[in-house]
């Protein structure tokens, strides 16, 4: 049985739909960052890097970064169809995970929650909050229009709108304002069963 390494509201829930919508057997590990726990020993014995997600699967290999995680479920699993069509369907949506994992969730968000770590002290630690908010806002934006349908890529969903959904839900927390188009998407979201098995999990 694959093993799920994730924390609760942090981008690894992305996954955790995904694994949610695919309908195989897999158990949640938590690990929460807020306690530090993806910094104990045990945890970086699983993944060095110390990050969520993680996917353990059943030969003992682990995969890791929320695009190649995506990619490789949506790879083993094709009969539940989560990629576009075609090479260059895929290579949209890879582009789409980047945009979403490499700038969106560290410069927009990351800034907004963990202002520490981008901040020169603890008085310069507002100018990065501020800069955060600005930046997830543009951000947003952006995402908003390139949606093309229902979902990122019309009318099929695929890897891509799990990763869409953490970056609403952080948009709730953060009191980013959604665009019309992506504050539909999330409720379309929310209104998957896969989903709301994910979000009742994380919340237990």
């Amino acid at each position: 049985m694959m093993k799920l390494y994730y924390s609760p509201g942090a981008c690894s829930l992305g996954i955790h739909v995904l694994l949610e919508e695919i309908g195989k057997p897999f158990e949640a590990v938590r690990i929460s960052t807020r306690e530090g726990a993806h910094l104990t020993p045990e945890y970086r014995a699983i993944n060095p890097k110390a990050k969520v997600p993680a996917l353990a699967l059943e030969d003992g290999r682990v995969v890791t970064e929320y695009p190649a995680i995506s990619f490789y479920l949506a790879r083993s699993n094709p009969e539940a169809g989560l990629l576009p069509a075609g090479l260059d369907g895929e290579i949209a949506c890879l582009s789409l995970l980047e945009y979403i994992t490499g700038t969106v969730h560290p410069m927009g968000f990351t800034r907004q929650f963990r202002p520490s770590r981008f901040a020169r002290d603890k008085e310069d630690e507002a100018r990065v909050i501020a800069d955060g908010k600005a930046a997830a806002q543009e951000y947003v934006e952006l995402l908003a229009r390139q949606i093309a349908g229902p979902w990122a890529f019309g009318e099929v969903y695929t890897v891509a709108d799990p990763a869409l959904f953490f970056i609403e839900q952080w948009c709730r927390r953060a009191g980013i304002e959604m665009p019309g188009a992506l504050a539909a998407h999330h409720q379309r979201m929310l209104d998957r069963p896969a989903v709301q098995r994910a979000l009742a999990r994380e919340a237990a």
